[in-house]
């Protein structure tokens, strides 16, 4: 009895992280790995290195359904993965010669988690002050336009530097790559945002979470607990997030993720 107790902890913060997920729309990976390292006592890489594939196949239902309702601009998404994608192949490349077990290493993972939390923070508080100032419709002959960033360029550097912190920490492809974005494309609504975010964050955190897997950073038998959760903590969180203020949730999000930046920069 006292075996199952353990098991069923890992299914229930799996329910509680997609719970969260489906109301607010805040990664997973800001909150996930912070309590299989504060709460499971799972080592850093490890816990990294799961919550990459949670990540990953818990957005992909979120992608096809987005894809069905043509909210999912691809311009867009290509656009930034020609940063993300190779940026996060270079970092494995540099995480597999150091060895992702390596003491040095793994501090040096706990202290970029540290800062992604502390960033993840401010972005997921500005989006419960000022979101609600974003364009949320376009008129179809504009969409193009609005599609097209600043410059060319910028997205592929943006796309790397959400990349390169995303494969370290597990944590960026959520609140920060929608700030990343709202920056990019000013005039994008902010439901296509959301979309684009999401559906880039599948190729990413995948590629990311296999290249861990690679180097056995991966924990099987745990990442199919947190899914065996996740995916009716989605569903009900999906279904609740027209009753609940987004605005107070997120603003309590971003005091805890805050607290967990600090005390991984800590240790």
């Amino acid at each position: 009895m006292q075996d199952l107790i353990p098991q069923f902890a890992f299914v229930f913060a799996g329910f509680i992280v997609g719970l969260i997920v489906g109301l607010t729309g805040v990664g997973g990976g800001s909150l996930m790995t912070p309590i299989l390292i504060f709460a499971f006592g799972i080592k850093p890489h490890l816990a990294i290195g799961t919550d990459l594939l949670f990540a990953a196949f818990t957005k992909m239902g979120g992608t096809v359904s987005l894809a069905r309702h043509r909210l999912i601009d691809w311009r867009v998404v290509g656009q930034v993965a020609l940063g993300s994608v190779p940026a996060t192949l270079v970092t494995l490349q540099m995480l597999k010669t150091l060895g992702p077990a390596n003491p040095a290493t793994q501090s040096v993972m706990t202290t970029t988690l540290g800062v992604a939390l502390l960033l993840t923070a401010a972005a997921t508080l500005y989006k419960a002050v000022r979101g609600k100032s974003s364009p949320r419709h376009i008129a179809p002959e504009h969409l193009a336009e609005a599609t097209k960033a600043r410059h060319w360029a910028l997205p592929i550097l943006f796309g790397a530097v959400i990349g390169t912190l995303v494969t370290i920490t597990s944590v960026g492809a959520g609140a920060i790559g929608v700030i990343v974005l709202m920056l990019l494309y000013p005039t994008l609504p902010l439901p296509r945002i959301v979309a684009a975010d999401i559906a880039h964050a599948v190729p990413l955190t995948l590629v990311a979470g296999m290249g861990h897997a690679w180097m056995g950073s991966v924990d099987w038998m745990l990442l199919a607990k947190l899914l065996a959760g996740s995916l009716p903590g989605i569903w009900l969180g999906t279904l609740l997030m027209k009753k609940t203020s987004d605005r107070i949730i997120r603003s309590l999000l971003s005091v805890l993720l805050a607290y967990a930046g600090f005390k991984l920069m800590a240790i």
